[in-house]
């Protein structure tokens, strides 16, 4: 096998992996993909033949890749995707689809990529390929054009903000999905204190409503708070279709074969403590077409 055909192999062997690190980075499935494309055509250009782990080589190329996209939104002072809210990946309420498992090991829920959203691309690069794909700090710093122990100590503080900010789901799919049914049955008879005794005191709503549902756009603390806004859910729940968002419990708001919303729910403990909300419709024809 020469050179071209080695790299070829490995890349589509690595594929599964490369996307999942773009995704963890970028928080956009299409952004990924463009990244990933991107990672090939730069291997391809490159002569790998001294390279002793094409693997971990490619690694780090895609990360350098979506650290300049990264920086690229920020040099032009963009906001996060959508209040905040990345792409989520939709999947049965049957089971993750083969074809998202590399994306979405290690449970990465929406909470935990709105966090991710809030740290500098350093910050982002040092996280991610450390704690979430082993990569040394020896090869991180490079891409930063920083010492290891400063790659170190931004992967450090990435992670204090992600463990105080971004809450783990728990564990059981059953029982998420026995809360988040709570959640709407007592959304949908208007029982205030139902609601509040299925939310974290401390829950988060975050709403993404685009440009054309701009008023839908909006982030709400406290179970109370949350509690108030929810009773207005309560009309959708003859429309919620349960699914798998980000691999937890979440349902997808349909309404004459028209998409209302995606909601993601992260509970925890037994009790909802965020729910990230798409209601923009041009990204949820993008996420769930043919509905």
């Amino acid at each position: 096998m020469n050179e071209r055909e080695l790299m070829t192999a490995c890349f589509e062997e690595e594929r599964g992996r490369l996307r999942a690190v773009a995704y963890r980075m970028l928080g956009s499935l299409s952004e990924a993909d463009d990244a990933v494309q991107e990672t090939w055509l730069r291997a391809s250009r490159a002569g790998t033949g001294e390279v002793a782990n094409l693997a971990a080589w490619l690694t780090t190329v895609v990360g350098r890749v979506c650290l300049n996209v990264l920086r690229s939104r920020r040099r032009r002072d963009e906001e996060p995707l959508g209040a905040g809210i990345p792409d989520p990946v939709i999947s049965p309420e049957s089971g993750v689809d083969p074809e998202h498992e590399a994306l979405l090991a290690d449970s990465v829920g929406l909470a935990l990529l709105v966090v991710l959203d809030t740290l500098s691309p350093a910050e982002r690069l040092a996280f991610v390929l450390h704690d979430m794909f082993a990569v040394p700090f020896e090869e991180i710093a490079p891409l930063l054009d920083r010492s290891p122990a400063a790659a170190r100590q931004l992967a450090s503080r990435a992670r204090r903000r992600v463990r105080g900010q971004a809450p783990v789901p728990d564990p059981d799919p059953a029982r998420q999905r026995d809360v988040v049914n709570a959640f709407f049955a007592a959304a949908r008879d208007g029982d205030f204190d139902a609601l509040v005794s299925v939310l974290d005191p401390e829950v988060v709503l975050r709403s993404d409503g685009g440009v054309a549902r701009a008023r839908h756009t909006v982030v709400f603390h406290g179970a109370k708070t949350v509690a108030e806004q929810a009773v207005t859910f309560g009309r959708l729940s003859p429309f919620a279709r349960p699914a798998l968002v980000n691999g937890t419990a979440g349902v997808v708001v349909v309404a004459k074969d028209r998409p209302l919303s995606i909601m993601a729910f992260t509970v925890t403990d037994g009790r909802i403590a965020a729910i990230d909300v798409i209601a923009d419709p041009e990204r949820l024809a993008r996420l769930i077409p043919g509905v």
